[in-house]
């Protein structure tokens, strides 16, 4: 019984040192209560070290011991933040922290930065909503696909119906992008908490055609997620849409008719959204477009695509309740969101238009949607 034990302890402590419950850790980030954020690094032999944060944030680290490096920032806004480091070269990410995202195939480190509890995309002491995985029918592709829901508090308890806000990705992502970069349900939650909402039920498909769903999440376990697609922005997934309305219509407590119907979506999702609603204009009241990809694909593959500039000024006749255009003045889609509003002009049709700065990126799309979100179903 003794040598049992000895060769027990023996493997646990041997266990426990391969995975570093042995080894000295630095803490990192460490976020003081003024927001600075310190990042450390363990790199005892190298000769640079550089910390990058999405794209606002690439800057020398600085050794602080015979091993570590160091860096603090004291500007950082409230937000999420996803980073990682550089090391003489080489992408590494901070093994100290066990935080991670995925965007596209590229994992980096995340954070979120909320010193004064205000932070809409932190988790805050509030009622939370449910996040269902859900599978629904699509007789137009031909298959079953994978979408997200969320679900408002107190859905399960009561009997009431609910608004429906349908939230579309970007070329890269998939039905769990809005939710994990994005913070759907964290900015949801607080919104409605706030009274700054209303109670909804939010919407987040696949919008890659050539997909079932996420990487990972399908028969083909070991498929890898990828930026472009065959069918990203040829109409297919604009003419399948009415699918996943009709699963969510017969699935969910949902308020059915244009003025209980919203749609946005960032880059891509913002393409997909401007169309389906112009090809749609009886079933939604409020458009978003989130740095969309006005003008970036052939228009020619589809009746989706054509005579646009008429079916907006129908659209526009059947007086949509909110129209909303944001973009950031880097992006590089700004020319085309310029040149898409000079023809709503030319036609007198009215648009709300929001100018944010830096470029294509999550900091923004997460402001868009926090914005948005408190002009629907008012």
């Amino acid at each position: 019984m003794k040598r049992y034990f000895l060769f027990l302890f023996a493997l646990v402590a041997l266990t426990m040192s391969g995975q570093g419950f042995f080894s000295p850790t630095v803490n990192s980030p460490a976020i003081a209560k003024d927001g600075a954020v310190t990042f450390k690094v363990k790199a005892a032999d190298a000769d640079t070290v550089r910390l990058i944060i999405d794209t606002r944030v690439d800057t020398l680290m600085k050794r602080t011991g015979n091993e570590t490096w160091s860096i603090t920032l004291r500007d950082l806004e409230p937000d999420l933040y996803m980073y990682h480091y550089i090391i003489d070269g080489m992408k590494v990410l901070d093994n100290d922290n066990a935080q991670t995202l995925r965007d596209v195939k590229n994992v980096m480190n995340t954070f979120i930065l909320d010193p004064k509890g205000d932070c809409p995309m932190a988790v805050h002491d509030v009622p939370h909503g449910e996040v269902r995985a859900v599978w629904y029918d699509s007789p137009t592709l031909g298959m079953k696909r994978r979408m997200m829901i969320y679900l408002p508090p107190g859905y399960d308890q009561d009997r009431q119906k609910y608004p429906v806000f349908y939230l579309l990705h970007g070329s890269g992502g998939d039905e769990t992008v809005w939710l994990e970069q994005g913070r759907t349900a964290q900015i949801i939650d607080n919104l409605i908490a706030s009274g700054n909402a209303e109670p909804m039920i939010v919407v987040m498909p696949n919008g890659n055609i050539d997909e079932q769903a996420a990487a990972g999440m399908t028969p083909d376990n070991n498929a890898q997620p990828t930026f472009a697609h065959k069918h990203w922005m040829d109409g297919t997934f604009e003419q399948s849409f009415k699918d996943i309305m009709q699963w969510v219509d017969n699935n969910y407590r949902t308020r059915t008719g244009k003025r209980n119907r919203a749609i946005a979506g960032l880059s891509m999702g913002g393409y997909h959204s401007l169309y389906i609603s112009a090809n749609q204009p009886e079933d939604f009241a409020y458009v978003g477009l989130f740095s969309a990809a006005i003008g970036r694909m052939d228009q020619g593959k589809s009746k989706i695509y054509d005579d646009l500039e008429a079916k907006l000024v129908t659209q526009f006749k059947q007086h949509p309740r909110l129209y909303w255009i944001g973009i950031g003045k880097d992006d590089f889609l700004y020319k085309d969101n310029t040149a898409f509003r000079a023809m709503l002009d030319k036609n007198h049709l009215r648009y709300t238009y929001h100018e944010s700065g830096a470029g294509h990126e999550w900091a923004n799309w997460r402001d868009y949607l926090v914005i948005f979100t408190q002009l629907l179903f008012k």
